[in-house]
């Protein structure tokens, strides 16, 4: 039996702009809660596939889709490839409306099946689509209505090394996370549970430069032996975002090594922490040496570690 629902969204933005944000799916960790990660398999003019892992139910699942981009009529449906149990098919469509110059409506079409038809399948999607519907229109709407703002707060960069050795080594280094408290000065603690090969859940506690501990609780998608990406889901009171990768990069003459940041601030609690006089421009400082330091630490212990084994 297969089950339609739809949820919409009113926003204040041009539809064009909304169209191509909801394309954009690399940028869906900062835009949709649920999401953890999205990754390219194929792609070409107008349809594509992607990997996409997000949490529902408190659970991180994965599945892949297949999606048709239609910029003309403001269209992009989608369709799972290999649905993860207990769905046994999954598809959709979003569909962007204009109302006005800088307002549009946003829809949001689903239709589903449980493997077997199963009644408590079912209720366990009824409810993930339902909780993860709403949570991504309203994240979208927050989002592109707060443009203007966000853009102000929101930054990216990136730390990198050159290592002479494998970037096999240095992958490992980086996965074996759960070996980070006896590698990395700044991990105080670490608890980490591997759900599936590849996916991981990070939980630690980190030193600042001044003494202070601080916990964080990550998601981490895995691709041997070049890439890990994570999602921060417990954050540090300055953040309201934190996504980034570890990237392992054969060269000519050994590996690039590089650990990428995007953070969004958490404008609320500037004062709080870093004091009355602190502003947008101070908390950016901080938070980018914080994260900056203890990047550029790993790294050059993954670099000793992987020279070591040449």
């Amino acid at each position: 039996m297969t089950k339609k629902v739809e949820h919409e969204i009113t926003v204040r933005a041009p539809a064009a702009e909304v169209y191509r944000l909801i394309a954009e799916v690399e940028n869906w960790p900062r835009i949709f809660p649920p999401t953890v990660y999205v990754d390219h398999l194929d792609r070409g003019e107008n349809d594509e596939r992607i990997r996409i892992w997000a949490t529902a139910n408190g659970e991180v699942k994965n599945w892949t889709s297949l999606r048709t981009l239609d910029p003309e009529a403001l269209r992009i449906t989608f369709r799972q490839e290999v649905s993860a149990p207990p769905v046994a098919s999954m598809g959709g469509a979003w569909i962007i409306e204009p109302i006005a110059d800088d307002v549009s409506r946003i829809r949001l079409l689903h239709d589903y099946a449980a493997i077997a038809d199963d009644p408590d399948d079912l209720k366990w999607i009824d409810e993930a689509v339902d909780r993860n519907s709403r949570s991504e229109l309203a994240a979208l709407k927050a989002n592109l209505e707060l443009a203007h703002a966000t853009a102000e707060v929101t930054f990216s960069f990136e730390d990198t090394v050159h290592v002479e050795g494998s970037a096999k080594d240095l992958y490992d280094f980086v996965n074996e996370a759960d070996r980070w408290q006896e590698r990395l000065p700044h991990v105080a603690t670490v608890r980490l549970d591997e759900v599936s090969p590849g996916l991981q859940i990070l939980e630690m506690d980190t030193r600042a430069k001044d003494g202070s501990t601080h916990t964080t609780k990550s998601y981490r998608v895995c691709f041997p032996h070049h890439k890990i990406a994570y999602k921060q889901v417990t954050l540090p009171a300055l953040m309201t975002l934190h996504t980034g990768y570890w990237t392992f990069t054969d060269t000519e003459d050994g590996v690039t090594a590089s650990s990428q940041h995007t953070v969004v601030l958490n404008t609320e609690n500037i004062t709080r922490v870093l004091g009355p006089e602190a502003g947008v421009a101070e908390a950016t400082e901080y938070v980018r040496t914080a994260l900056s330091t203890n990047s550029r630490a790993t790294l050059g212990y993954a670099k000793a570690y992987a020279e070591q084994r040449r």
